[in-house]
């Protein structure tokens, strides 16, 4: 079974975060949920999440590393230097990396953009160091994906699924919940 983790700071977006995770667990993905500086973690519109681990707490890489977006959790995902080491040592590892809303701007600062396509919500594209930015919901360049926000939340995380458990699975699950 697949395992990723999913970093939440305070101020994540609760609509990219939530989708990203039911997606992932109904497509059979192994989650881990982990609160970068605390297990009790609140989004941007007050929703209170309980993490399954604190950063640093965690044991070995994932086969995806997974950044909702949403502000002031964004920024902080950017400046974290736990996780900018640990954006930086899966990239070395050449493990997928996964990024929606103004989250990808914690990729630009690790430099794993270099060179790469990818997209964000609108007005954070000057941070997307080394990236040519483009506007498609989903962007996939290698092992990179990055998508724009709230409003793609579904098409991003049934894309992460796809690439996780194969386009069948991810197909069962959008039929399951009745996307179109």
């Amino acid at each position: 079974m697949s395992k990723v983790a999913v970093l939440l700071a305070d101020g994540f977006e609760e609509i990219e975060a939530i989708a990203i995770i039911d997606v992932l667990r109904r497509a059979e993905v192994e989650v881990d949920v982990i609160g970068v500086d605390k297990l009790d973690v609140t989004g941007a519109h007050r929703l209170g999440v309980r993490a399954d681990l604190v950063l640093g707490k965690q044991h070995g890489l994932y086969e995806m590393l997974i950044l909702p977006g949403g502000l002031p959790g964004a920024h902080t995902l950017r400046d974290h230097s736990g996780v900018q080491a640990l954006i930086v040592e899966h990239h070395k590892a050449g493990k997928w990396l996964a990024a929606i809303c103004a989250a990808p701007i914690a990729f630009g600062k690790a430099h794993v953009l270099e060179g790469k396509k990818a997209t964000c919500y609108p007005s954070f594209e000057s941070e997307l160091t080394g990236a040519t930015h483009v506007t498609d919901a989903v962007v996939q360049d290698g092992k990179v994906i990055t998508s724009r926000g709230p409003g793609t939340a579904f098409e991003f995380a049934l894309h992460l699924a796809e690439i996780l458990r194969g386009k069948q699975i991810a197909v069962d699950v959008r039929k399951g919940m009745l996307l179109a």
